[in-house]
């Protein structure tokens, strides 16, 4: 074979050496940049003088794999590869010397080596065929030729990505298959804990997996207790831990929480953002790639976009005023997602050393007691400090010291790990003059700020302080490495955390079990007492008030139905007859003291005068037209419709809604809709059919004595109405002696006995201005009154006997138009309104307060009535008590077990040892 062809085909595989090269980097994500250039310049170093084993090859001409395989790399590895490896090497090199090994380097050879690996893949795969023909070649040659060490590379590669027997039809199954079904078991166990596939492989064992599903299993049950006991009640006894965060302003504890979470969230800004405690609450949803924020105080529900969470969390604390600065009334905020552990968190407003100038004086004063308030016992102390600053001058220790003095509760987190020298750094790790139980962890929570050659472009923040933190501790191998004794990291955080949180919850279940057991005990006493173990829910309650309503509702449906509209609408129609009398045959207000001036044709003359005169012919059409005419429709709807609405809101104040505002107005908000939506075409349709007596009425001897006797009535109830308030006027003037004088000088003067000067509004005759006024009003209702006398008795007299004599007594002739009108109206207002509004009102109801009412509104209408409410609290507080106690007794089994099985897993292991130890 040519030296020259096997030199030059040696350039392009050397390119994939440099590719294998790269892929170290995401082995030694630190560190691993200087030892990937030297592979590569020793890789090349090999293949330019020919330091390689197949150089020692023996060229045979027959068909044995190990002749024609260079020919063969010659063909399938060409320019792709030398061009990806030239630009591996090109963009390696520049952006080693401009950003020093920076985290973006890192990414960059991690998506160039990504690219390398699938054309390779592709090349691979294209030769498929070839390679089946060649097996038996290769198989005869494995035994005599020593494939070099990058040959073998690239055939672990093309072994690894599943082609060959197993991905052929008849094969025995898929391995790239069956690793993705494990990985998918173990994958949110992973990302809770933090291990990121993409960049990390996940170090533990399969027995330690299988521990911390178990041990998120409970975390979560416990989580999910606690919120069941915070609904309970406010109890200090009905309450599991949780881990409160504290720091000073300064020391990271925000960055902390959102390297937990993965986003950013929390409130920021240069003054004091965080002023009220925000109880965190974190849960893993397994199997569920979808990421969101939910605050149950407020109903805002499924929130995906993180910076509308990080918003409304910023609104909420500014909205305590800077004269306040601080509040202890919390902020509950759940966060779902598959990448986050079950745990329960508090952030709260950091110390601070030095008030400023806008703020209250005793503004740290007020710090330091709600973080004393929260980081009692049971809850877990998570006190952030900064490697920068001496732990002596820790302000979150020294708060911890005061309530746990021990340090049994506290986990110290040292944040900053970065700006302090490694060895000074796992010195505070391994910190000893202050000691904790629970230890200390190194994290690194932001990534510098190194301007770098490329732009990174929309980059999660979070990643990039996640890779640096990798990047960071892996390159101190010494002092933060596996056999440095130390904790750092925020994935070991992770795990800690909820290790932490298990154990404590687990600690204080017994204590919580007994109290809630005793509450339990007298919540079941009062709802036995005061109750007689009634059962109520708010559905049930809202639905027997409904059905007493709709039952009282179906009685009154029963007893208002045309008669009574008649009478309604007859008496509305009663007052209108009376204004026309008013108007047109009887005597006006008197308005001055001037001398009155005589009419020729007076009410008092009608008994007498011709039957022929067009005067009282004019005046009673008139006033029959304008009876006809006055727009019945509308008003007999509307006095019909007011009348309904004025019988629901009296069945409302005797029903038990008389105390649920909410429900009353739904009931009265749906008979409006019915009557409003019948009210025109119901108006319309009463004014069509009364019409033909707008042109003439008819009149029967019958009609006109009913008629003749309803309008004596109305006349005696109008007489007595003016004798009423004339009586009235005695007694605001001062008597009948005062009255009787101020109406003899009214009558002189309208008489012209007496000369007043003026229209006598200012006052004459030494009476003042409001007696007068009063004076002609009472001479007024006298005159009034006389005249209804006398047409009581022109009404009784045989003249008003027969119909024929209409024009001597109008007002029995408009009592007789207005009862055939209200007569004719009530049969359409019957059909079109009243029968309508009877069959949709109990239907509207149960719309409004039934199927369409969410549960939410539900309980608001129950929690109306203040005796309901504690009833339905008693029973409420009852129910979830008994189902805290069935959770947290399943809980002791599921803890049960998991201790079982620790013992048997620790009494076979030694069992293990003592069988390996035998075979020797």
């Amino acid at each position: 074979m040519n030296g020259r062809i096997l030199a030059g085909g040696q350039r392009p595989v050397a390119r994939f050496a440099s590719a294998s090269a790269t892929r170290s980097l995401h082995r030694f994500p630190a560190g691993g940049l200087l030892r990937a250039n030297a592979s590569i310049r020793a890789t090349q170093k090999r293949m330019w003088f020919g330091n390689n084993a197949f150089n020692q090859a023996v060229i045979a001409r027959n068909a044995s794999f190990a002749r024609f395989l260079p020919k063969l790399m010659v063909k399938f590895v060409r320019i792709p590869a030398m061009f990806g490896g030239l630009a591996i090497g090109a963009f390696a090199w520049v952006q080693y010397q401009a950003t020093q090994a920076s985290n973006y380097a890192i990414e960059l050879f991690g998506t160039a080596r990504d690219t390398v690996l699938g054309t390779a893949s592709s090349i691979f795969g294209g030769a498929k065929q070839v390679a089946q023909q060649t097996r038996q070649g290769w198989d005869n040659t494995i035994e005599q030729v020593e494939v070099p060490e990058w040959l073998q590379n690239i055939l672990r590669i093309h072994e690894s990505t599943g082609t060959g027997g197993d991905g052929e039809p008849g094969g025995d199954g898929d391995p790239k298959q069956s690793r993705t079904g494990a990985a998918a078991v173990v994958g949110a166990s992973a990302a809770a804990y933090g291990y990121d596939d993409s960049s990390q492989e996940d170090p533990r064992d399969d027995g330690e997996i299988a521990r911390d599903d178990q041990m998120m299993t409970l975390t979560k049950k416990m989580i999910e207790i606690r919120n069941i006991l915070q609904q309970v009640g406010q109890s200090s006894s009905l309450t599991l831990p949780s881990i409160v965060v504290i720091g000073s302003q300064s020391s990271g504890k925000s960055s902390v929480l959102e390297a937990i979470v993965g986003h950013e969230f929390l409130p920021k800004g240069s003054n004091m953002v965080t002023r009220r405690p925000i109880e965190l609450t974190l849960v893993n949803t397994l199997g569920s790639r979808e990421e969101y924020g939910e605050f149950p105080d407020l109903g805002l529900r499924h929130i995906t976009d993180f910076s509308s969470i990080q918003r409304t969390l910023t609104e909420l604390n500014l909205a305590v005023s800077d004269a306040e600065c601080v509040s202890d009334d919390p902020i509950h905020l759940s966060i779902y997602s598959p990448n986050v552990p079950d745990l329960s968190l508090i952030d709260l407003p950091g110390y601070i050393q030095v008030v400023g100038q806008h703020q209250p004086l005793e503004l740290k004063q007020k710090i330091s007691e709600l973080c004393d308030k929260y980081i009692q016992p049971p809850n877990v102390i998570l006190a952030i400090s900064a490697a920068d600053v001496d732990l002596a001058n820790s302000t979150a220790l020294r708060a911890s010291k005061r309530v746990d003095p021990r340090g049994e509760r506290t986990i110290g987190v040292i944040t900053k790990m970065d700006l302090v020298d490694a060895a000074k750094g796992a010195a505070i790790l391994n910190d000893k003059q202050y000691p904790l139980r629970l230890g200390y962890v190194g994290v690194v929570s932001k990534a510098p700020q190194t301007p770098g050659l490329f732009k990174m472009g929309s980059t999660n923040p979070l990643s990039v302080v996640a890779k640096h933190e990798r990047s960071f501790f892996s390159s101190h191998s010494t002092e933060y490495g596996p056999d440095a004794g130390v904790n750092v990291g925020t994935p070991t955080l992770r795990k800690k955390l909820m290790q932490v949180l298990e154990q404590t919850m687990s600690s204080s279940l017994q204590s919580t079990s007994d109290a809630i057991k005793q509450e339990l005990e007298e919540a079941t006493y009062e709802f036995k007492v005061q109750y007689n173990d009634r059962p109520l829910s708010a559905e049930s309650y809202l639905a027997e008030s409904l059905d007493a309503f709709k039952h009282s509702f179906k009685q009154f449906a029963d007893e208002f139905g045309r008669p009574e509209m008649k009478e309604l609408l007859k008496s509305e129609l009663d007052q209108k007859v009376l204004n026309l009398l008013a108007a047109r045959y009887w005597n006006k207000p008197i308005t001055d003291l001037s001398v009155s001036q005589t009419e020729p044709d007076q009410i008092a003359d009608l008994p007498k005068a011709d039957p022929a005169s067009q005067y009282w012919h004019r005046q009673l059409d008139a006033s029959v037209s304008s009876l006809t005419k006055l727009g019945v429709g509308r008003l007999a709807t509307t006095v019909v419709a007011s009348s309904l609405q004025c019988h629901i809101d009296r069945l409302l104040k005797g029903s038990s809604f008389a105390s649920h505002p909410f429900a009353q107005a739904a009931i009265k908000e749906a008979a409006a809709a019915i009557l409003n939506e019948r009210f025109y075409s119901t108006s319309d349709q009463v004014e069509n059919c009364i019409k033909p007596f707008k042109f003439e009425v008819d009149v029967e001897e019958r009609e006109w004595n009913q008629s003749r006797h309803h309008a004596g009535e109305v006349l005696k109830k109008e007489l007595q109405d003016c004798e009423a308030a004339l009586g009235k006027l005695e007694s605001v003037v001062g008597g009948r002696r005062k009255l009787g004088e101020v109406m003899g000088f009214v009558d002189k003067a309208r008489k012209g006995d007496i000369v007043v000067e003026g229209d006598g509004k200012s006052g004459a005759g030494g009476f003042s201005a409001a007696l007068l006024g009063r004076g002609r009003e009472a001479v007024f209702l006298r005159d009034r009154a006389d005249i209804i006398k006398m047409r009581l008795l022109a009404i009784k007299s045989k003249q008003c006997a027969t119909v024929k004599n209409k024009y001597y007594c109008p007002e029995v002739f408009l009592d007789v138009t207005a009862s055939k009108l209200a007569s004719t109206a009530v049969l359409f207002l019957n059909v079109e309104l009243l029968s309508e509004f009877y069959y949709n009102f109990p239907r509207e109801l149960d719309l409004r307060l039934g199927r369409h009412l969410s549960p939410a509104d539900v309980e608001k209408f129950a929690k109306e009535d203040p005796k309901v409410r504690r009833h339905l609290e008693v029973i409420r507080r009852k129910e979830m008590l008994e189902l805290v106690l069935e959770k947290m007794e399943s809980l002791r089994q599921l803890e049960g077990r998991e201790r079982e099985r620790t013992a048997a897993r620790r009494r076979r292991e030694p069992e293990k040892g003592r069988g390996r130890w035998g075979l020797f």
